[in-house]
Parts: C-alpha cells; sequence; structure tokens
C-alpha cells in the first residue's frame, strides 16, 4: 500500500467545525491505557495510519493485541512522536508535561492533540484538584512546546463516548481548544472520523479556553460516585 503524502493542506481561514482533509494520515498516540487504546483502535478502522506508543517494549505490546487491532504500528513513545505526524497525549495528566517536553524535538512543528487532564488525586483514585490552577495542561505545554500546534479536545467525558458519542441518549459536545485554525480543522476532522457530527464540535477559541474545560473534570468524581461509570460527556445545551 503506497503511504500517503506528507504534507498537511494549509488553509487556516478554514472553520474548526467542518472536516478538514488530511493528506497525511500517520497518527501517534501516546498512552496505551484505556482512553489510547481505544481511541487507536478507532482511527485505524477509520482507515488511519496509527502507531501506539508503549512504555513497554513493542514486542511485547504488539503480542498483547488481536484481530483488528493488528493494523495497528506499536513503538516506544519517542520513536512515536517522532515518527508520526499528528500526535494525540493520552498520557496521565498529571505526569504529561515532563513527559511530553522531553520529546520537543520529536514533536516539533506537530500537531498535539491533547486529550488529558491534570489532576491530583483523592484516596479513591478520583480526581480531587487541578495540577495548574488559574492555567491548564494544554496552556503549560504549548508553552513547553513553542515549535507544536497544541489543541485541546474530548477532555469533558468518560473515555468510551470519545469514539461512540451517538451512544448518549443526548447529543454530547467536543470542546475545541488551540491557537492555530489548520491544527483545529485537522482535529474537527479526526472527531468527525471518530462519529462527532459538526454541530456536537464547540470551538472555543484559543488554547487558554482550555482551563475552562479542564476544570469540568471537577465534576467528574461527584457524579461518578452517584451513578457509576456510565458514560457520560459535559455537553453544551441550546
Amino acid at each position: 500500500m503506497p503511504r500517503p503524502s506528507r504534507s498537511f493542506p494549509r488553509s487556516p481561514d478554514h472553520p474548526p467545525h467542518r472536516k478538514e482533509h488530511i493528506s497525511m494520515t500517520s497518527i501517534g498516540i501516546l498512552g496505551a491505557g484505556r482512553v489510547g487504546s481505544s481511541l487507536a483502535r478507532s482511527l485505524a478502522a477509520a482507515g488511519h495510519e496509527v502507531t501506539l506508543g508503549h512504555r513497554q517494549p513493542p514486542e511485547q505490546a504488539e503480542a498483547h493485541e488481536s484481530g483488528a487491532a493488528r493494523a495497528i504500528r506499536f513503538a516506544d513513545q519517542r520513536a512515536t512522536a517522532a515518527t508520526t505526524e499528528i500526535v494525540i497525549n493520552a498520557t496521565p495528566g498529571d505526569s504529561a508535561l515532563a513527559r511530553l517536553s522531553a520529546l520537543d524535538t520529536e514533536l516539533t512543528g506537530k500537531i498535539l492533540i491533547d486529550v488529558s487532564n491534570a489532576t491530583r488525586h483523592s484516596p479513591d483514585g478520583l480526581p480531587a484538584d487541578l495540577c495548574y490552577p488559574g492555567s491548564s495542561l494544554a496552556e503549560q505545554l504549548q508553552q513547553a512546546l513553542p515549535a507544536t500546534r497544541v489543541v485541546k479536545t474530548l477532555n469533558t467525558m468518560l473515555f468510551p463516548v470519545m469514539t461512540a458519542p451517538a451512544s448518549l441518549s443526548t447529543a454530547p459536545t467536543a470542546y475545541v481548544s488551540g491557537n492555530d485554525a489548520h491544527a483545529k480543522a485537522v482535529a474537527a476532522g479526526l472527531l468527525a472520523d471518530l462519529g462527532w457530527q459538526p454541530e456536537w464540535i464547540e470551538d472555543l477559541g484559543d488554547v487558554t479556553t482550555a482551563r475552562a474545560t479542564e476544570a469540568l473534570v471537577l465534576l467528574v468524581p461527584h457524579v461518578l460516585r452517584r451513578s457509576g461509570f456510565q458514560p457520560f460527556a459535559v455537553s453544551l445545551a441550546r
């Protein structure tokens, strides 16, 4: 199968709620937990070339995959960031800044889609406090990686909703924050491939708006303690 072109179409004025054509479909996902693995399977099923970045040796990770997941490539996180054009951060938010700052060379010039929330946890393992009050993980990443285009999205829902938004009884919202219009349009294109309708995608503006959506994670422990781990999203009703 021929390798896709490595160039992104440039259309900085393209509205980010519309699907952007992505001629390069090489996507690296950092973090192989439930979030990263779910995104990897869904994006691979949508036809993208996906590399899943593991901490463990790639051959051990690949040995645990079967079926359609065999189409996913495996590498360590540095190689994943270096060899792909779009990178998704699905690592734990409380350690993501240090981890990704160490990959500044590999992430230079790339789009980084951040789906994590940086929180300190309570004894029951649920979010308790924000790591960056008055700021956000997305802002910290953009400051640490000035040559990378950071986009924040998919951080206001339980992970099953990320790849199956239509499964909820009411339409969910995927909020998008970032400084680069083209990067947000590319992110919206990937959201469309995950099943998100254009009217469900809400562009909030520049990366500083991510502090609002990241703060919404403080609702999560109260909902989970009352209702359990039932899929939900913090959505905008009009």
